[in-house]
Parts: structure tokens; C-alpha cells; sequence
């Protein structure tokens, strides 16, 4: 019998989620020692992540594979570390006013959203199936647990519950279709999968393809793509405001990026059984998406059919395949991570405790009470439909460039059609704050905090819209 080789190891490669365990579990630590303000808690997490994401560039030369191939160190995941790394610290900013506000004294929110970040790195840097699958439990144990962490409120418990129950559900599809693979391939790392499958060397086609589907059924669920998608509205509304903005763009991120080492990478050479697919999985994301999010008067519920119709745009860089799509999924990201930031960030400082003012109508005359915050959600909204200057308009025409580099003309039709529906629903938020008269007395909250993530946001948004050039370049 042969020998299973030791791994190799690299605690270099792991330098970013080890030097983020070692500050979650500190910051655990540290919460028996303080009172009951938790800000101390937010700022060392904080630093955390800026020294986690520092620890990425520990290599000089790239890519570095360790673990036996089943961890990777290349631009592709390092870059998604920063995406992380800002996401968790707009996330920490925007919960350090709200959980006063709200009540939520819990010195562990901070170290789960850590934990979470440890997670999502994983996802991105994996290629062997085990360590995906690890990554994706972090993840999701951290984003169950933060969903509810208003205990006393119902509507987050149902959000957690609900969440709790359809993700173990869709964990089982993801774990059986990674022993299927397993079982046709003999291999669970990526690159041993794509040579297998090239070579003619699958013992079953059968299995192979199941396990592809099942793959495609758990990974869909984590990303919120239709059919998968009925738990996104409910636990958007409960969860925290913080946290619904963190799990519109962190984790959604990290399984974006091992979605499409997976299929890009591992499954390629029988893409032209899974691509299709894919493609009614996007089409069917875009139009429900959007579609549901005609109907919704409230903003969170709004918010949670709009990143549907989202994930269906970063599908298509998926199924593109080719190195603009790698680098488009990139940006586009990055740009979404600005604008969701910025949009919830406003909802936040609107909202006041035991009201969040999450209906539309909550916002009427906002344009003239508060100018500035009424300009800013405008920016936000505007850029998540795609009009330039803005950085959500750049980032639709790189991912639908790879799209029609590889001759998908009609999806990319499809994608257009559904940017200029979502202008529907967007205008509809601004024509509220610019075009009716004001119907309840706006008490801002004025945190600092909030104020500074909706500054970044803007500058964000505005600078990737006008001056795309230099974040393109990192990107490929």
C-alpha cells in the first residue's frame, strides 16, 4: 500500500488565518476582562485584519502551492483577502454605534466575525475539496450564530433558525457531491480532478456528473442563486443591519472564489456538461431577482432580491472562464463590497432603536432634510444598477466582456436586459427622497463610524468608476 506523504508546511502561506485565529481567540479573551463597552474589542479587531491582510505578501514569488497542492498562495487569493479584510472592518465599523443602540453587548460578535473572515480566506486559497468544504462550515456556523445574535428580538431568531436549517440541508448536497467526485476522480484535489478528467481516467461518467450537479445545488445555495435563494429575504430583513451587509459581501465573495476554482479550474474539461446549467441557474438569478425586488417596499427585503440578481451577473464570469473573467469577478466584487457598504451604512444611521425605518416611504424628502446622506444613497443605488461614471458600471462591462469573449452573446443580451429592469426598483428609492413630501421626522444617527463607512464608500465607488485602470491591472 502506498504511503500517504506527510504535507508540507507552510505556515508562511497560513500566515493570514493563523494571525487572525490567534486575534479572534484574543479578542474571546479579553472580553472576560472588560465591562460592558465593547469598542476596545472592535479596534483590536480591526487591527487584526489589517496585519492578517499585511501577512499575504509573505511570498515574494507567486504561486505558491503547499499542503500537498491543497492550499494556494496567487494574486487570485490575495486579492480576495482584501476584499475580506475591508468587508470585516467596514462590517466591525458599521456595529460598533448599532450594537450600543441596539443592545447587543456580546463581546463574541466581534471574534465570530474574525472567525468568519479565517473562513472565508480558506475558501479563497483552497484547491483540494476537504479544505473547501472546512472553509464553508466556518463560514456558515460564524454567519448562523451572527444572524441571530438578537436574542431577544423573534424576527432574528426565525432568520437564524431559517438559515440554520436550509444551509445544513444544502451542506449535505455540497458534502455528497464532493465524495461523488471523490468516487469517480479518486482525488479531491482540483488539479488532479482536471487531469483525471482530461486523461479519460473517470471510472464513472454517471457519478462524476452527479456530484458536478450536487455541487452546483450547494454551492448556489451559499451564494444565493435561484432556485437556492428562498432564505436570502427573510434573513437579510432579521439579521443585524452590520451583519446583513457583511453576508451580502464577505462570504458571498469567498464562495464566489472557490465556485470558480472548482468549475473553472477542476471542472473544465466537461464544462460543456455543467456550463449550461450554470447558465439557466444565472438567467433565472437576474430576472427573479430583479423581479422580486420590484415588489418589495421594504429596504432590506429590497436589498436581499437585488444581491440575487447580482450573484447572477458574477456567474457569468464564472462560466466565461478566461482570464478577464478571473480578474472581472475581482473588481466586480470590490465594487459591489463599496456600494452595499455604503447603501446599508445609510440605512443604519437612518434607523433609530426599536424603528429602523426600513420602508421605502421612510425615506420620502430625505433629499431636502439631509441632502448629503440623500446624494450618497443615490450614488450607491445608481452604481448597483450600473450607470458610469459610477464603479458598478465598469464592473458590468468587464464581466460582460469575458462573457463575450467567448461568444455568449445572448446571456450577456439577457444580463443587459436585466440592468436596465433593476433601474426600476433603484429610481424608485430615489424618487422617494427627491420627488415626495416627507412623511416621518428623520432622526439621524450621526455615528462617526457610520459617517466614515459611507465616506470610504462613496470615495470608493467614484474612484473605481472614473479611474479603473490601476485595480484592473492588480486584478489579472
Amino acid at each position: 500500500m502506498d504511503m500517504i506523504p506527510a504535507p508540507e508546511i507552510d505556515l508562511v502561506s497560513l500566515a493570514p488565518v493563523l494571525v487572525l485565529s490567534v486575534f479572534a481567540m484574543g479578542v474571546l479573551i479579553l472580553d472576560l476582562f472588560i465591562g460592558k463597552n465593547k469598542t476596545i474589542l472592535a479596534y483590536i479587531s480591526i487591527a487584526g485584519l489589517v496585519v492578517s491582510a499585511l501577512c499575504s505578501f509573505g511570498h515574494a514569488d507567486l504561486p505558491v502551492s503547499s499542503f500537498n497542492g491543497a492550499y494556494v498562495v496567487d494574486n487570485f487569493s490575495i486579492f480576495f483577502t482584501f476584499i475580506f479584510a475591508i468587508s470585516s472592518s467596514l462590517a466591525i465599523l458599521l456595529s460598533i454605534n448599532y450594537n450600543e443602540q441596539e443592545g447587543i453587548k456580546i463581546g463574541e460578535y466581534y471574534a465570530l466575525i474574525l472567525f468568519c473572515t479565517v473562513g472565508m480566506i480558506l475558501l479563497c486559497s483552497s484547491t483540494d475539496m476537504i479544505m473547501i468544504f472546512l472553509g464553508i462550515e466556518i463560514v456558515s456556523i460564524s454567519l448562523y450564530i451572527l444572524a441571530g445574535i438578537r436574542r431577544t428580538d423573534q424576527r432574528s431568531n426565525e432568520a437564524a433558525l431559517k438559515y440554520f436549517l436550509l444551509g445544513a440541508f444544502a451542506t449535505g448536497f455540497l458534502l455528497y457531491g464532493m465524495a461523488m467526485i471523490y468516487g469517480a476522480t479518486g482525488t479531491t484535489k482540483l488539479a488532479g480532478i482536471s487531469s483525471t478528467i482530461v486523461a479519460g481516467g473517470v471510472k464513472s461518467q454517471a457519478i462524476l456528473l452527479g456530484g458536478i450537479v450536487l455541487l452546483l445545488i450547494g454551492f448556489g445555495f451559499k451564494v444565493a442563486a435561484v432556485p437556492f435563494h428562498m432564505w436570502a429575504p427573510d434573513v437579510y430583513q432579521g439579521a443585524p443591519t452590520p451583519i446583513t451587509a457583511f453576508m451580502a459581501v464577505g462570504p458571498k465573495a469567498a464562495v464566489l472564489a472557490a465556485f470558480y476554482r472548482v468549475f473553472a479550474d477542476g471542472f473544465h474539461g466537461v464544462a460543456a456538461s455543467w456550463e449550461m446549467a450554470l447558465m439557466v441557474v444565472a438567467v433565472l438569478s437576474m430576472f427573479i431577482g430583479n423581479l422580486g425586488a420590484i415588489m418589495q417596499t421594504n429596504i432590506k427585503r429590497l436589498l436581499a432580491y437585488s444581491s440575487i440578481s447580482h450573484a447572477g451577473y458574477l456567474l457569468i464570469a464564472i462560466i466565461a472562464r478566461n482570464s478577464l473573467g478571473a480578474s472581472s469577478l475581482l473588481f466586480y466584487m470590490l465594487t459591489y463590497l463599496f456600494t452595499t457598504f455604503g447603501v446599508f451604512g445609510i440605512v443604519i444611521i437612518l434607523g433609530r432603536k426599536g424603528n429602523e425605518n426600513l420602508e421605502m416611504e421612510n425615506y420620502s424628502g430625505l433629499g431636502y432634510k439631509h441632502p448629503l446622506l440623500a446624494l450618497s444613497m443615490a450614488i450607491f443605488l445608481l452604481s448597483l444598477g450600473g450607470l458610469p461614471p459610477f464603479a458598478g458600471f465598469v464592473g458590468k462591462f468587464y464581466v460582460f466582456s469575458a462573457a463575450l469573449q467567448e461568444g455568449y452573446v445572448t446571456l450577456v443580451v439577457l444580463a443587459v436586459l436585466n440592468s436596465a429592469i433593476s433601474f426600476y426598483y433603484y429610481l424608485k428609492v430615489i424618487v422617494y427622497m427627491y420627488m415626495t413630501d416627507q412623511k416621518v421626522e428623520f432622526q439621524p444617527t450621526l455615528s462617526p463610524y457610520a459617517l466614515l463607512v459611507v465616506a470610504i464608500a462613496v470615495l470608493g465607488t467614484i474612484q473605481l468608476g472614473i479611474f479603473p485602470g490601476p485595480v484592473i491591472a492588480l486584478a489579472q
